[in-house]
C-alpha cells in the first residue's frame, strides 16, 4: 500500500504554508475524502495562526535589526568621545599613575606574550539568525586569543561528522546556509600564538 509523503519538514516556512494551502484546496469539495480529520477548516487556521506568527517574526526581527544599527551609532559616538576624554587626562597627566587614577581611569600593564595554549570558549549558544537558513553563535571571550574557529555537524554527531565552517576574530558568528528544519550541532575553538584550544561544549540549534 503506497504510503503518502508530505514532505514538508524541510521547507522553509513560507514554503511549508504555500504547500499546505495547496493540499487544503486540492481537499475542498473533493469527493474521496468527504469528511477529512481533522477538518480543512482546523488546518486552515492553523496555517493562518502560522502565517501571523512568521509575520510578527519577521517584524520583530526586522526592529530589533534598526534599533541594533542605533545602538551601534550611539556605542561609536560614546567611545570615540571617551578616548578623547582618556587622551586628554594622558596629555596631562603624563606618566602619573595617580593624576589618571583620579580620573576614574585605568593605566595600561605591560603587554605579556601568551604562555601556553588558550582555554576553550565557553557558554557557546546558538540562536535563530535574521533570515532563513542562518543561525546566530555566541560565546564568552577566551583571554589572549587571536582568533576563533567554529565547527558544526548534523544530528547526530560522530567523530567524523564535525566540518569547518569559518574562522572569526570575534566572540560570535552567523553561520547561514543551512537547511531550515534541520538540527546542526556546533563548537568553536580558541587560537593564540601558541596553538588552539581544546573545543567548547557544543550548542544544538534547529535552522529557521
Amino acid at each position: 500500500m503506497p504510503k503518502v509523503k508530505l514532505n514538508i519538514s524541510r521547507l522553509s516556512v513560507m514554503e511549508k504554508i504555500a504547500r499546505c494551502r495547496q493540499i487544503v484546496t486540492a481537499m475542498t469539495g473533493n469527493t474521496n475524502f468527504p469528511t477529512p480529520n481533522p477538518t480543512l477548516t482546523a488546518v486552515t487556521a492553523a496555517i493562518d495562526n502560522l502565517e501571523a506568527a512568521f509575520q510578527a517574526a519577521q517584524a520583530a526581527r526586522q526592529d530589533a535589526k534598526s534599533k541594533t544599527i542605533v545602538q551601534t551609532d550611539k556605542d561609536e559616538i560614546l567611545s570615540e568621545l571617551m578616548a578623547r576624554l582618556a587622551a586628554h587626562v594622558e596629555s596631562i597627566a603624563g606618566n602619573d599613575d595617580v593624576k589618571i587614577h583620579s580620573a576614574g581611569m585605568d593605566t595600561k600593564s605591560a603587554p605579556s606574550s601568551a604562555t601556553g595554549i588558550p582555554e576553550p570558549p565557553s557558554n557557546l549558544s546558538a540562536t535563530a539568525g535574521d533570515r532563513d537558513g542562518e543561525i546566530d553563535l555566541s560565546w564568552e571571550a577566551v583571554s589572549g586569543a587571536k582568533s576563533y574557529v567554529i565547527e558544526r555537524s548534523p544530528d547526530p554527531t560522530t567523530a567524523t561528522s564535525w566540518s569547518h565552517v569559518g574562522v572569526s576574530t570575534k566572540s560570535s558568528q552567523t553561520v547561514s546556509g543551512l537547511t531550515s528544519g534541520t538540527r546542526y550541532w556546533f563548537r568553536v575553538g580558541a587560537i593564540n600564538g601558541i596553538g588552539p584550544s581544546g573545543w567548547s561544549d557544543p550548542a544544538v540549534k534547529i535552522a529557521p
